[in-house]
């Protein structure tokens, strides 16, 4: 039986941004299900409540989420922690929070492009306690415009800092060459998700 695999985009993003995992993930033996939120006009406190109840409704399932969606999918896991989920595949999310979102908050006109997101992007989360396991995919091609905003001192996506996706608690972190958005088209993304999701473990050569 295939394993039930639900998977949340970013901010800005479509759903359909997640497409081309899906079907890598398909290719791997999961049944993927895109789950598409209005990351500005409604943001966690709508996607957090619809996330619950979707996989209330199921019998288990792993998660995989890019940027927000990683945020969105722990906070759920953290208001409603006897969620059926076992895995779950962080792609570039700032979990201990974004210092581009921190630094666009500080200019109007950007802060305004966050939306009911902002909070959440800028505080992240403090630490993992939960029960399922996470892992942790951060890229370093610096492609984006984050660094306009954020400053970055070490590693990054261009548009998250690796040092932010470094979150206490996690089961496994891997670093791979891949821009922010670059993460979702990686072949060497989507094969350590598969990996991560069929054993709890990135590939080892590559952390």
């Amino acid at each position: 039986m295939s394993r039930r695999v639900i998977l949340l985009h970013g901010l800005w993003m479509p759903g359909a941004a997640m497409h081309w995992l899906a079907a890598h993930l398909k290719s791997e033996g999961f049944e993927p299900e895109v789950f598409s939120y209005h990351s500005v006009a409604d943001g966690p406190d709508t996607a957090v409540p619809r996330l619950v109840a979707l996989l209330e409704a199921g019998e288990g399932a792993d998660i995989v989420a890019h940027s927000l969606g990683g945020l969105i999918a722990l906070q759920a896991l953290c208001e409603s922690p006897g969620l059926p989920v076992a895995r779950v595949v962080c792609l570039g999310s700032p979990l201990t929070g974004s210092g581009a979102v921190t630094g666009m908050l500080r200019w109007a006109p950007a802060a305004a492009l966050l939306g009911r997101s902002a909070a959440l992007l800028r505080t992240g989360i403090s630490c993992w306690e939960g029960k399922a396991q996470v892992g942790v995919i951060a890229g370093r091609v610096p492609h984006g415009l984050g660094a306009l905003f954020a400053g970055f001192d070490g590693e990054h996506d261009g548009t998250v800092a690796i040092a932010e996706t470094r979150l206490p608690g996690v089961a496994d972190h891997v670093v791979v060459d891949a821009s922010h958005s670059g993460l979702l088209f990686s072949d060497e993304a989507a094969q350590q998700t598969a990996a991560f999701l069929h054993s709890g473990r990135f590939l080892s050569a590559a952390r």
